[in-house]
């Protein structure tokens, strides 16, 4: 049956190579002509795409099959030297946001992550073909042939929130350039799209007075939106559309936060993970197989599904991807992977499990924070005294989810004039800010920027102290507390090994580091942690 819709939507199509092809096995194999008409031209090419997807009795379907997938991969799969150099740049861009500092982009890493985007890419699209071509897919040959066509020139899902807090959804244009894998296939997706645009190709065929008022089947869109959205015929959008109206992303199916955690261990196989995940409209990059793989060789993975319809927990909502024993990111269904804020209970409730729970809100809050600080800056943007305030760790030392300290410090207060900065900060004046022990020990210092190392003095006859040290303080050789008067807060340690007597000691406000006490009794000892319980005992106190 002819369908003029392929010939309008698509033009060139009738003079497609692969057309031509069609039309040429047809006429050998019926020895007789085949109308040049574009609708009829197209028709024969659509009756051999069906021959390769849709009918059983052909004994070779299945070689045609992967014949098709063949042809579709070389073509539409990209090829590793159209990899950019952006895909690598952004992986040390990410590392780099992390606190790692620049990660090398060596060779074996860009291989690796070229056969992984590879990967991705082929196991998606074969996706697509095998659904198109199985026995759920009942849909006429012309509509397959418009899905498979506009998933080949689909990108990456991109969602936004607007300012009325719908969620918004397209996908981007693909070109041999694109690494991100083709969309993500759902079957309920599928089928609205396929129907609506049924039914307004049925529509179109009435005359204007009985064509009656376009039914909106969006559950989103007004119906001056949706008018819009399905005269444009485009299955990207439409598709993009469905996708997001997933009940269970309603702000209704949000709601709905019962559910399970689901341990995905390390070294386990990807695939049960992958499929847990196929069809939702999901930004995370786990729901690739390759990626999957890679992730689970560094960690074990953790996902909490809610209940759906049918009181199983199948929804995914929350992601928890692990790198050795600790966290190393988390991830919500939410627009750039952010977390809804109905299942942010659940995950702050999971956190208690992991021992660095707690200090990984503190990494992911730090990190950020050095990230929009560092593009303010080389955007010729001034810093705050709150922002002073937090790269020069006065308040608390900046925590990366690197083995060092994140570089990104140095480099940001490298070229600065930090003793006015400090100034600043802190409202005091310039001369009281010290950088060396001599001006840390002058009198009226109200904060010292680094460690100060005092491990010579003994005796804190006539000592005083800044306010506040940045880093560690080290009184080591100090036997009394007699006259010493500790600084409010220290940014590190603070190394008191060879006090015997706790008599008259009052420890700073806050301490960043570890108290070491290691020539106290016991009983002094323990005294000091019921008093200050929040501090870090390096060493304990001696029996």
């Amino acid at each position: 049956m002819e369908n003029p819709f392929l010939h309008k939507k698509y033009p060139e199509l009738q003079q497609s190579e692969e057309v031509d092809s069609a039309v040429k096995r047809k006429e050998i194999r019926s020895e007789e002509k085949v109308s040049q008409k574009p609708t009829e031209r197209i028709q024969v090419y659509l009756d051999r795409f069906k021959e390769l997807v849709e009918d059983r009795s052909q004994p070779e379907r299945d070689r045609g099959l992967e014949a098709l997938k063949k042809v579709l991969e070389k073509k539409f799969i990209i090829q590793p030297e159209n990899v950019t150099e952006s895909v690598f740049l952004l992986e040390q861009k990410i590392a780099r946001q992390l606190g790692h500092g620049d990660v090398e982009i060596t060779e074996e890493f860009k291989q690796r992550k070229i056969q992984q985007i590879i990967g991705d890419q082929k196991t998606s699209l074969e996706a697509w073909i095998d659904y198109l071509a199985s026995e759920d897919a009942l849909y006429p040959d012309w509509a397959k042939y418009w899905v498979l066509r506009s998933v080949l020139s689909m990108g990456k899902l991109e969602k936004k929130e607007e300012k009325d807090g719908k969620i918004k959804a397209r996908f981007g244009k693909r070109d041999k350039n694109t690494a991100a894998p083709f969309p993500p296939k759902n079957p309920r997706a599928l089928a609205k799209t396929i129907e609506v645009l049924e039914d307004e190709l049925k529509r179109s065929q009435l005359p204007k007075k009985e064509r009656g008022v376009r039914e909106n089947k969006s559950t989103k869109l007004g119906t001056e939106e949706f008018n819009q959205l399905l005269s444009s015929k485009d299955f990207s959008k439409i598709y993009a559309q469905f996708l997001v109206e997933i009940p269970a992303y309603s702000k209704e199916g949000l709601r709905e936060t019962r559910g399970e955690w689901k341990k995905y261990p390390q070294g386990s196989a990807a695939e049960p993970l992958v499929q847990s995940l196929e069809g939702y409209p999901l930004e995370w990059c786990t729901a690739a197989l390759d990626t999957a793989k890679t992730q689970l060789e560094g960690g074990d993975f953790y996902v909490y599904y809610s209940l759906d319809d049918d009181g199983e927990a199948k929804i995914p909502r929350a992601a928890i991807r692990m790198q050795g024993n600790e966290i190393a990111e988390v991830r919500g269904i939410a627009p750039d992977q952010n977390v809804d804020p109905y299942i942010a209970p659940v995950i702050a409730e999971k956190m208690q499990d992991f021992p660095d729970g707690e200090k990984y809100e503190k990494k992911t809050a730090d990190m950020a924070r050095m990230t929009e600080i560092e593009e303010r800056e080389k955007q010729g943007g001034e810093l705050t005294k709150e922002d002073l305030r937090f790269l020069y760790e006065i308040d608390g030392k900046i925590k990366g989810f690197g083995y060092g300290r994140d570089p990104r410090i140095n480099e940001l207060l490298q070229e600065r004039d930090k003793r006015e900065d400090l100034a600043f900060a802190l409202n005091c004046r310039p001369e009281q800010i010290s950088f060396t022990k001599e001006e840390a020990l002058s009198g009226d210092i109200v904060f010292h920027y680094g460690g100060l190392d005092l491990r010579s003095l003994t005796s804190a006859e006539g000592l005083t102290l800044p306010q506040s040290i940045g880093g560690s303080l080290d009184l080591r050789s100090l036997t009394s507390a007699e006259g010493l008067t500790l600084p409010q807060s220290i940014g590190g340690g603070l190394y008191l090994s060879s006090l015997t007597s706790a008599e008259g000691l009052t420890l700073p406000q806050s301490i960043g580091g570890y108290l070491e006490l290691r020539s106290l009794t016991s009983a002094e000892g323990e005294d000091l942690r019921r008093k200050y319980p929040e501090l870090k005992y390096k060493i304990l106190p001696r029996d």
